[in-house]
C-alpha cells in the first residue's frame, strides 16, 4: 500500500531524480555518438534507441531536436574554453598556439554533427554571444602571445582560426573510409606555413574581419571589448 504522503521522508524522491539525470546523460551522449557519426539528420528515435530508453523520454528532457543540440552545443562550448584555456598554461607561446589548432581541427575533422552546427543557422540560435564572451578572447590571447614572441606570422588573425579549422576539418570528414587521420598532414604543412622566417611570400588578402566571419559561418561577431 502506498505510505500517505505526509509519513514520507525528506528526500524518499531522490532516487528518481538520479534517474532522470542519468538518462539525460545517457541521452545526451548518444546524441553526441550519433551526431558525430552521421550528422544532424538523425532524430529523436534514432538517440532514444542508441541511448537504450523510451523515445517519451527523450522527449519529456528535450522537446525537439533544437534543444538537443542546444544542450550539446553548451557542453561543447565549455570543452572549447577549457582546451583553450589549458593552451594559455602552456610555457612556450608556439606549442600553445599548435596545441589548440590541432585539437579543434580533430574536433572538426571527426564530428560531423559538430561542423553542422557551427556553420548553421538552423541550430544554436545563442550560440554567437557564447562564443564571442568566452572564446573569442581566449583565442586572441594565443595568437597575440605567439606572435609577441616571434613565433607566428605577424599576419595571421584570430579570425583565421575557425576557417582552418573548417578547412583541414573537412579533409578529415572526406577521407573517413579511407584514411581519417590524414589531416594531419595538411595541417603540419599549414603550420610550417606559419612560422616567421625570410622570404615568407605576402598574403594577398587580409583577414576577414569578425564582422565578415559572421557573415559566412555564424562564429564571428564583434569581439567583446
Amino acid at each position: 500500500m502506498e505510505p500517505p504522503v505526509a509519513s514520507r521522508t525528506p528526500g524518499e524522491d531522490r532516487p528518481l531524480r538520479k534517474d532522470a539525470e542519468r538518462n539525460r546523460r545517457r541521452i545526451l551522449a548518444a546524441a553526441r555518438e550519433l551526431f558525430a557519426a552521421h550528422g544532424l539528420d538523425v532524430t529523436l528515435d534514432d538517440v532514444a534507441r542508441h541511448a537504450g530508453v523510451g523515445v517519451g523520454t527523450v522527449y519529456r528532457r528535450f522537446p525537439g531536436k533544437e534543444d538537443l543540440v542546444e544542450a550539446l552545443f553548451a557542453e561543447e562550448i565549455d570543452l572549447l574554453v577549457a582546451r583553450a584555456e589549458q593552451a594559455l598554461e602552456e610555457a612556450d607561446p608556439w606549442r600553445s598556439f599548435v596545441d589548440f589548432l590541432v585539437d579543434g581541427t580533430e574536433h572538426m575533422a571527426c564530428d560531423q554533427g559538430l561542423r553542422e552546427v557551427m556553420l548553421s543557422d538552423a541550430y544554436a540560435h545563442d550560440r554567437l554571444g557564447r562564443i564571442r564572451d568566452r572564446l573569442v578572447p581566449l583565442t586572441e590571447a594565443i595568437v597575440h602571445r605567439a606572435q609577441e614572441a616571434g613565433v607566428l606570422r605577424a599576419d595571421f588573425s584570430p579570425t583565421d582560426i575557425p576557417l582552418l579549422h573548417g578547412m583541414i576539418g573537412s579533409v578529415g570528414l572526406l577521407a573517413q573510409s579511407a584514411r581519417p587521420e590524414v589531416w594531419r598532414r595538411y595541417l603540419t604543412l599549414v603550420l610550417d606555413g606559419l612560422r616567421p622566417r625570410p622570404g615568407l611570400t605576402p598574403l594577398p588578402e587580409p583577414a576577414l574581419t569578425f564582422a565578415e566571419l559572421e557573415q559566412i559561418t555564424g562564429i564571428g561577431g564583434e569581439p567583446p571589448r
